[in-house]
């Protein structure tokens, strides 16, 4: 059977800040017999503008994502829910009854945040991957809600050798980043994160895991603040470990 052909996009987060992880979603993704491909001229999704309410940007930056992952003609696959969750849930706004109307259709369709593709489409859960120590997981509201991924990070990480997940208090509960909330309303977005971090703590964990490095670099600042001795680490990343 050929390789699966997936385009990659790689979210402004993890592309200016989290790097690594980037090029750990490519070996999960060849690993798993995918063929993986990245366009260079791949910018944001445009969740930034549409949620502080430019929606004129917005749909610029994404009739620029429609054309540079070719209206969806192959599977697209991000290490962000939030992302995934911002295309395949709101831009039907933007490009509805438009003349992207139909390759938007079809982008939404084919868009999997990364653990959804791997467990959900491809049926691939064991990477041989492993982390000795003890990790606990933050449901990410774009993953949870907007995209319905709960179940399949942690099908993923029951197949880590050496590691053991510990449900923390409250794993739905939002973080409090929330993109531009966090910078709007600073002290409601930094006490729901203290929050978070001591249901977290609260486990014993070695590890906070999430999908979406967005929701862990806000509760990394508050752990790094706090001097808590847990670390954070991306679901692709765990993956990774030990090969």
């Amino acid at each position: 059977m050929p390789a699966i052909t997936v385009d990659l996009f790689i979210p402004c987060f993890v592309d200016q800040m989290y790097p690594q992880t980037g090029f750990n979603v490519i070996k999960l993704l060849e690993k798993a017999g995918c063929k993986v491909n990245y366009n260079p001229n791949q910018t944001c999704c445009g969740q930034p503008a549409f949620n502080a309410g430019f929606w004129d940007e917005a749909r610029t930056v994404g009739e620029k994502f429609i054309k540079d992952f070719d209206g969806g003609q192959r599977y697209v696959v991000a290490p962000s829910g939030s992302c995934v969750g911002y295309v395949r849930g709101f831009y039907s706004e933007l490009f509805d009854n438009s003349v992207h109307h139909n390759d938007c259709k079809q982008l939404q369709k084919n868009t999997f945040e990364l653990g959804e593709f791997l467990v959900d489409v491809l049926n691939f859960t064991d990477f041989g991957a492993e982390l000795n120590g003890t990790a606990t997981y933050h449901d990410a509201c774009g993953a949870l809600r907007e995209c319905n991924v709960k179940t399949q990070p942690r099908t993923l990480l029951s197949k880590v050798k050496g590691l053991t997940l510990n449900e923390m208090k409250e794993s739905e509960t939002c973080c409090g980043f929330g993109g531009t909330f966090a910078v709007k309303f600073e002290s409601i977005s930094s006490a729901m994160g203290v929050s978070k971090i001591e249901n977290a703590t609260a486990t014993e964990s070695d590890y906070l895991i999430s999908t979406d490095l967005s929701c862990l670099m806000h509760l990394e600042g508050i752990i790094k603040k706090q001097n808590k001795p847990i670390r954070i680490m991306h679901l692709a990343d765990v993956l990774c470990s030990g090969w």
